[in-house]
Order: structure tokens, then sequence, then C-alpha cells
């Protein structure tokens, strides 16, 4: 069932290579760890297609950004005010277009939207799949995102953003340069910039200040960019290439002959750099996807491993030490009615002194149970991260409970294990080398096609 599931996924790429083995692999090491669960797969965060999506504040041409690219004047609703509040996947049909609800999504395996309610049975109100016949969208899917501002940042919104930035192959983040002040979007400017500059796969994101033709009327449009990095930089986007583009079918008219020169060359460098990246999005998805199995294995060893065996030794401390407080209560309580009552205890048989401890020895370990399921619940709810909560889940079950004492590395973390994962470790060069020479040929041989 996984591995179906793993070679539904990245069908698109096994003519070039085959990344299903070490996907497969990969599942059943987190799974045997318990940083996944049985039915769990790293794939789920892959989409069969790739996946191109657009974010941004709700002014910034998201809309018009799309329509333009795929050649559909209508597609996507645009304005100055907010004009959609759901997400908008796009997918190729050869018929014309078509909208269907979020459900849509939701039930079909194919699209990194499936079983999205599971988390929040309301999601897919948010959703919306639409389909056209631009030749552009064969072999990837785009989406449309609402205008992402301060008052529109409920809880489904991010919970939603955070998914397509997670399962994105390339993400445009739009800035409107018709905003003069881009430092009051505070919120905006911390989770499109600040919480993505230190994701392993940020060079999938390509920031852009979008509508600069706006920017024509000033003195000098210049300043409107630097306005806009000083923001970034605060944010903590320092170094990074800046695009800025205009559309030139709805671009106002510029009077000044050299500020629209240097407007159009510079968005006509910009959109062709951008849109290659988005024709060329097969290419980089099957590198992206090489360097998810290396960055997860490695997080699997560096990361959740010594952040796993840290609370484990923090839940076997705090079981000893309220254990020590609990048992030493009552044996005080226990020295203290056995003396009141030792006359009776003196009268009974062995038969019912045994009975007795033995009922005593059950009522400890019972004790003892509840006291470590309810010191696990605690450091439990403390536990940001959903693999390493998982993980701790499993190591803290009752069989781990009951011999707590003898726990000293999390459940199946062993040599073995490491070896597997230096395993996948090792394919993952290999996975580069056969797609290096899917793209390139960095010997010069003749190939096959070549001689013919």
């Amino acid at each position: 069932m996984a591995d179906t599931r793993i070679n539904d996924r990245l069908k698109p790429l096994e003519q070039d290579i085959n990344l299903t083995e070490t996907f497969n692999e990969l599942d059943k090491i987190a799974q045997k760890l318990g940083f996944l669960f049985p039915e769990q797969s790293y794939t789920d965060k892959i989409s069969m297609w790739p996946m191109i999506s657009v974010l941004g504040v709700y002014s910034a041409g998201k809309s018009s950004f799309i329509n333009n690219y795929l050649g559909q004047e209508n597609l996507q609703r645009s304005g100055m005010q907010a004009v959609d509040d759901k997400f908008t996947v796009i997918c190729f049909s050869d018929d014309e277009s078509n909208q269907l609800p979020g459900l849509a999504l939701d039930a079909d395996p194919r699209f990194p939207f499936y079983k999205i309610n599971q988390t929040d049975e309301r999601l897919d109100t948010y959703l919306q799949l639409k389909s056209c016949p631009s030749e552009r969208l064969k072999g990837k899917i785009l989406i449309d995102s609402p205008g992402f501002d301060a008052d529109q940042q409920r809880t489904a919104t991010l919970q939603l953003t955070q998914h397509i930035l997670d399962v994105s192959d390339l993400v445009l983040v739009l800035f409107d340069a018709r905003r003069p002040e881009p430092g009051s979007m505070p919120d905006t400017l911390k989770h499109l910039v600040s919480e993505t500059i230190n994701r392993p796969d940020f060079n999938k994101f390509m920031f852009i200040l979008n509508q600069m033709d706006t920017t024509a009327k000033d003195d000098n449009p210049e300043d409107v960019v630097a306005a806009w990095q000083g923001a970034l930089a605060e944010a903590g986007l320092t170094g990074r290439h800046f695009y800025r583009i205009y559309n030139p079918d709805a671009a106002i008219e510029i009077e000044d002959e050299n500020i629209q020169e240097r407007l159009e060359k510079k968005c006509q460098a910009d959109m062709q750099e951008i849109h290659k990246r988005m024709d060329d999005i097969e290419v980089e998805r099957a590198y992206r996807l090489i360097a998810m199995i290396e960055d997860t294995a490695k997080e699997i060893e560096h990361k959740l491993i010594p952040e796993l065996q840290y609370l484990l030794k923090r839940w076997k401390k705090y079981v000893f030490v309220t254990e020590s407080l609990i048992f030493a209560l009552l044996a005080t309580f226990a020295a203290i009615w056995f003396n009141t009552n030792e006359i009776y205890f003196s009268n009974q048989t062995p038969i019912v002194l045994g009975l007795f401890g033995t009922g005593t020895f059950i009522l400890l370990i019972a004790l003892h149970l509840n006291i470590a399921k309810i010191t696990a619940n605690y450091i439990l709810k403390k536990i940001n991260n959903n693999a390493l909560a998982r993980g701790f889940l499993k190591n803290t079950g009752t069989r781990r409970s009951l011999f707590i004492s003898f726990i000293n590395q999390p459940f199946a973390w062993n040599n073995k294990m490491r070896r597997r994962i230096a395993a996948v470790l090792s394919k993952v060069n290999y996975h580069v080398q056969d797609l290096n020479n899917s793209f390139a040929n960095p010997a010069g041989k003749r190939t096959a096609d070549d001689n013919k």
C-alpha cells in the first residue's frame, strides 16, 4: 500500500530516477522509531505533479500575474480589495474552465490536500479546484492564495499557508509596489519572510515586487525598491535577489521615456527568469526531492533522536522524583497503620498475609504506571514538533513505562538503525548522479540517440 502511494506521487520522475525505494526505506525507519504513524509517509507532502504557489498581500497582483502567465484573462478575479477568501488550486483541462469545491481536493490522493480535513473539518471550505486549457499548466499545478493580511490571519488560513509552504516546489511571494510603507505589514513579513529564511528549502522562494509601473510617478522608483529591500532586510532577508515586475497589459502610462525604458528592461529580464523557473519546475522538483531525502535522514539522526533522548531522560527523572516522594509518604502512613493494627495482622494466616502483599504490589504497579502516564502527558503537551511528539508517545507506552529503569535509548535506536540511515544518505549521491546524467553529459560521450 505504501509503495503504491509513493509510486503514484513520484511517477513523473520514474523515467529519470527511481526514488521509490529510498523514500520507502526512509518511511520504514521513521515508522520504526515512532516519528511517523504506520499509515503515514514522507511523500504525503509531495504532490503527484510539481506545484507552484503564489502568495502575498491581497493587492499584490497575484491573480493578474497568474492570468497573464496562463494567457487566461478572466480565470482569476482581481481587484484592489480582497475578492476571494479561498486557496485556488489550478490544473490543466482540455475543456473550458471549471470550478469545483474543496472536497475535490480533500478526497483526491493525487493532490497535496488529501484528507486535509482530518486536522480541521472546516479546512476544505477554504479550498477550491479550477481547471483551464492553458498549455503551460500541463504537468504542473498552480495555487493562488487569498490576500495575506493582518485582519485575515485566521487559524485555518495560517494552517493552510504553512501546509502550502511545505509542499510547494516553487513559492512566489508577491509584494505591492503601490504600498509606500512596507514596514506597516509586520505580520506578512513575519510569516512569508522571517519564518522561511532558515528553511532547508529556502531556495524555492522567489520574492517579487509587483506593479512597478506605479512607481514611475515618483521622482526615483529606486527609492521605492530601496524601501522594500530595507523592510525585507529587517525581516531577515539579506543578500537575496529581489525581482521587479509589472503586467504590461494593465500598466499605467509612463510619461518619462527614460524611466519607462528602465522599468521595461528590468521587468522583461525578471519576468523571463521567473517564467523560466516556473516552466522548468520539473527539474527543480527532482533535485528538491533528493534534498528532502537527505535533510529528513539527517534530521532524524542529528535532531529528532537527540531531542527524544533528552525528553526521555526528563521523563525518567520526573517519574523517579515523583514516585520517591509519593512512595515515601505512603510508606510513612503504612508504617503508622501497621503499628496501629499489629495485633490484627499477627492473628492472620500466611494465605491472608500473602493476598494482602500481592494486592499491595499490584496497587504499587498501577500507581507507577499512572505516574509514568501523567508525567509523559505533561511533557507531551510542551512538544511543538509533531514527529517528536509521535516518537515520544511511542517510547512512553505501558510496556516502556513498566520497565522505565532500563530505558537508556529510544525504542529501536541502535547500530543497525544507524547503518540504515547511513545507507539512505549514501543513496542520495547516486540519485544526484542519475539526475545529472538525465539533464547533462559531463563526460561528453555520444548517446545512442546521438548516433541515430
